[in-house]
Protein backbone atom coordinates (compact mmCIF):
# COMPACT_ATOMS: atom_id res chain seq x y z
CA UNK A 1 0.00 0.00 0.00
CA UNK A 2 1.11 4.02 -0.51
CA UNK A 3 0.12 6.84 1.12
CA UNK A 4 -1.74 9.61 -0.90
CA UNK A 5 -1.97 13.22 0.31
CA UNK A 6 -4.63 14.91 1.93
CA UNK A 7 -5.59 18.43 2.44
CA UNK A 8 -5.91 18.44 6.11
CA UNK A 9 -9.56 19.98 5.38
CA UNK A 10 -10.53 16.34 4.11
CA UNK A 11 -9.15 14.67 6.67
CA UNK A 12 -12.47 12.69 7.79
CA UNK A 13 -11.43 10.62 10.66
CA UNK A 14 -12.58 11.38 14.32
CA UNK A 15 -9.77 13.16 16.18
CA UNK A 16 -10.73 11.79 19.32
CA UNK A 17 -10.45 8.12 17.85
CA UNK A 18 -7.40 8.72 16.60
CA UNK A 19 -5.78 10.55 19.67
CA UNK A 20 -7.54 8.80 22.76
CA UNK A 21 -8.16 5.08 21.30
CA UNK A 22 -5.62 4.66 18.57
CA UNK A 23 -2.76 7.02 19.82
CA UNK A 24 -0.03 8.41 18.66
CA UNK A 25 3.26 8.21 17.49
CA UNK A 26 5.94 10.90 18.14
CA UNK A 27 9.00 11.09 16.23
CA UNK A 28 11.43 13.95 16.19
CA UNK A 29 15.24 13.77 14.82
CA UNK A 30 18.11 15.48 15.15
CA UNK A 31 21.90 14.70 13.61
CA UNK A 32 20.74 11.73 11.35
CA UNK A 33 19.06 9.63 14.55
CA UNK A 34 15.54 10.14 14.92
CA UNK A 35 13.69 8.54 18.19
CA UNK A 36 9.88 8.27 18.55
CA UNK A 37 7.45 8.06 21.68
CA UNK A 38 3.87 6.78 22.21
CA UNK A 39 1.21 10.13 23.18
CA UNK A 40 -2.09 9.64 23.46
CA UNK A 41 -2.71 13.49 24.43
CA UNK A 42 -3.50 16.31 21.57
CA UNK A 43 -5.66 17.66 19.11
CA UNK A 44 -6.04 19.16 15.41
CA UNK A 45 -7.62 22.19 14.28
CA UNK A 46 -7.03 25.80 12.77
CA UNK A 47 -4.71 28.24 14.60
CA UNK A 48 -3.18 31.54 13.09
CA UNK A 49 -4.68 30.28 9.80
CA UNK A 50 -3.10 26.96 9.78
CA UNK A 51 -3.85 23.36 9.98
CA UNK A 52 -2.11 22.64 13.37
CA UNK A 53 -1.61 19.24 15.55
CA UNK A 54 -1.21 20.18 18.98
CA UNK A 55 0.59 17.48 21.09
CA UNK A 56 2.26 17.15 24.97
CA UNK A 57 5.48 15.64 25.87
CA UNK A 58 7.16 15.01 29.16
CA UNK A 59 10.61 16.68 30.49
CA UNK A 60 12.20 13.15 30.84
CA UNK A 61 11.02 11.60 27.28
CA UNK A 62 14.25 11.08 25.75
CA UNK A 63 12.02 11.87 22.08
CA UNK A 64 11.25 15.64 23.90
CA UNK A 65 15.27 16.11 22.79
CA UNK A 66 15.09 15.15 19.86
CA UNK A 67 12.04 17.50 18.89
CA UNK A 68 13.69 20.65 20.66
CA UNK A 69 16.43 20.35 18.35
CA UNK A 70 14.63 19.77 14.97
CA UNK A 71 12.27 22.23 12.99
CA UNK A 72 9.48 19.77 13.89
CA UNK A 73 8.19 16.20 14.19
CA UNK A 74 6.05 13.56 12.62
CA UNK A 75 3.02 12.04 13.75
CA UNK A 76 1.88 8.27 12.60
CA UNK A 77 -1.03 6.28 13.48
CA UNK A 78 -0.17 2.65 12.73
CA UNK A 79 -2.57 0.31 12.08
CA UNK A 80 -1.86 -1.50 15.91
CA UNK A 81 -5.50 -2.97 17.43
CA UNK A 82 -4.03 -4.64 20.50
CA UNK A 83 -1.13 -1.51 21.21
CA UNK A 84 1.68 -4.18 21.38
CA UNK A 85 3.78 -2.15 19.20
CA UNK A 86 2.67 1.34 20.62
CA UNK A 87 2.61 -0.04 24.39
CA UNK A 88 6.57 -0.92 23.72
CA UNK A 89 7.06 3.03 21.93
CA UNK A 90 6.00 4.26 25.31
CA UNK A 91 7.26 1.79 27.57
CA UNK A 92 10.83 1.51 26.96
CA UNK A 93 13.27 4.38 26.73
CA UNK A 94 15.79 5.45 23.70
CA UNK A 95 18.40 6.19 26.06
CA UNK A 96 18.33 2.47 26.31
CA UNK A 97 17.74 1.18 23.09
CA UNK A 98 17.17 1.50 19.31
CA UNK A 99 13.19 1.44 19.35
CA UNK A 100 12.62 1.69 16.13
CA UNK A 101 15.10 -0.66 15.05
CA UNK A 102 13.66 -3.25 17.67
CA UNK A 103 10.07 -2.53 16.47
CA UNK A 104 10.48 -3.71 12.94
CA UNK A 105 8.75 -0.32 11.87
CA UNK A 106 10.17 1.05 8.48
CA UNK A 107 11.49 4.68 8.27
CA UNK A 108 9.75 6.50 5.78
CA UNK A 109 12.04 9.66 5.35
CA UNK A 110 11.34 13.21 4.10
CA UNK A 111 12.76 16.42 4.17
CA UNK A 112 15.13 15.19 7.37
CA UNK A 113 11.81 14.19 9.23
CA UNK A 114 10.44 10.16 9.63
CA UNK A 115 7.44 8.66 9.68
CA UNK A 116 6.84 5.10 9.02
CA UNK A 117 5.57 2.80 6.36
CA UNK A 118 3.21 0.86 8.52
CA UNK A 119 1.47 3.94 9.69
CA UNK A 120 -2.37 4.42 8.25
CA UNK A 121 -2.01 8.43 8.68
CA UNK A 122 1.38 9.94 8.67
CA UNK A 123 1.81 13.71 9.35
CA UNK A 124 5.04 16.00 8.62
CA UNK A 125 4.52 18.90 10.89
CA UNK A 126 7.20 22.03 11.34
CA UNK A 127 6.48 23.57 14.80
CA UNK A 128 5.24 26.94 15.50
CA UNK A 129 4.93 27.57 18.89
CA UNK A 130 6.02 25.54 22.29
CA UNK A 131 4.85 26.45 25.74
CA UNK A 132 5.67 24.55 28.96
CA UNK A 133 2.37 24.14 30.96
CA UNK A 134 2.43 26.01 34.49
CA UNK A 135 0.82 24.89 37.88
CA UNK A 136 -0.58 28.45 38.11
CA UNK A 137 -2.19 27.88 34.66
CA UNK A 138 -4.44 25.19 36.21
CA UNK A 139 -8.51 26.97 36.59
CA UNK A 140 -8.79 22.65 37.89
CA UNK A 141 -6.97 21.84 40.40
CA UNK A 142 -7.54 18.67 40.31
CA UNK A 143 -6.60 17.84 36.73
CA UNK A 144 -3.11 19.58 38.41
CA UNK A 145 -2.92 16.90 41.00
CA UNK A 146 -4.15 14.14 39.32
CA UNK A 147 -2.05 13.91 36.43
CA UNK A 148 1.22 16.09 37.63
CA UNK A 149 1.79 14.62 41.63
CA UNK A 150 5.48 14.55 40.29
CA UNK A 151 5.35 18.34 39.06
CA UNK A 152 6.87 16.93 35.59
CA UNK A 153 4.52 19.14 33.53
CA UNK A 154 4.18 19.16 29.92
CA UNK A 155 5.76 21.01 27.37
CA UNK A 156 2.50 21.93 24.67
CA UNK A 157 4.14 21.75 21.06
CA UNK A 158 1.48 23.96 18.09
CA UNK A 159 2.56 22.24 14.50
CA UNK A 160 1.84 23.35 11.11
CA UNK A 161 0.84 20.21 9.44
CA UNK A 162 2.52 20.76 6.34
CA UNK A 163 1.51 17.30 5.06
CA UNK A 164 -1.33 14.62 5.62
CA UNK A 165 -0.86 11.42 4.32
CA UNK A 166 -3.44 8.28 4.65
CA UNK A 167 -2.91 5.26 3.44
CA UNK A 168 -4.49 4.23 0.10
Amino acid sequence: MSFKEIAPENFEESVFKVIGKDWLLLAGTKDGKTNAMTASWGGMGIMWGKPVAFVFIRPQRYTKEFVDNSQGMTISVLEDPDHKVMSYFGRVSGRDEDKIAKSGLTKVEENGQVYFEEARIAMVCRKLYAQEMKPECFFDKESDAKWYPNKDYHTMYVMEIEKLLVKE
